[in-house]
């Protein structure tokens, strides 16, 4: 549909009623502003915002081998321009540039860690702490901080004798 004042496409659709008439405006973007009318701005979809983080984020483009999911044949060139996998056998086929992927997302974690909700009971809250300070652990031995280290530590063997 063109806009009511020019031959560019309408964007904005408005119906008032003045006088107990039905009145309907179409209009394009730049009539819409000019009569007053807040044009809200177009937010990129989440799909595309997905799409170009999986671009600039899985790593380099083809090889000479492509990798293929043997179930679902769905090639990891095919998810890096459409950021969707073919299946739950394509986790584990494209798993090596899948983690460095992921770490980039999660600020540099290759796993993700929620929140436990309250319902969960002391175990499961206990647990999780356990493992976030083993993974804590291992990245301060890893990164040779050896005095943080040593507190992560110290901090594990109190809440493993809890």
């Amino acid at each position: 549909m063109k806009c009511d004042h020019c031959d560019n496409l309408a964007t904005v659709h408005l119906i008032e009623i003045k006088g107990g008439k039905k009145i309907e405006k179409h209009l394009c973007e730049e009539h819409a502003i000019k009569e007053g009318v807040a044009v809200k701005v177009q937010s990129a979809p989440i799909n595309d915002l997905l799409e170009k983080f999986v671009l600039k984020h899985s790593g380099p483009e083809a090889t000479d081998e492509p990798l293929l999911c043997p179930s679902c044949d769905t090639t990891y060139d095919q998810f890096r321009k459409n950021g969707v996998l073919g299946c739950p056998d394509c986790y584990s086929t494209f798993a090596e540039p899948l983690k460095h992927l992921l770490e980039r997302a999660h600020e540099g974690a290759s796993k993700h860690f929620g929140k436990v909700p309250q319902r969960a009971g002391i175990d499961e809250i206990r647990q999780q702490r356990l493992i976030r300070l083993r993974r804590d652990l291992e990245d301060a031995v890893t990164q040779e901080q050896y005095e943080r280290a040593a507190q992560i530590r110290d901090e594990l063997e109190e809440a493993e004798i809890d």
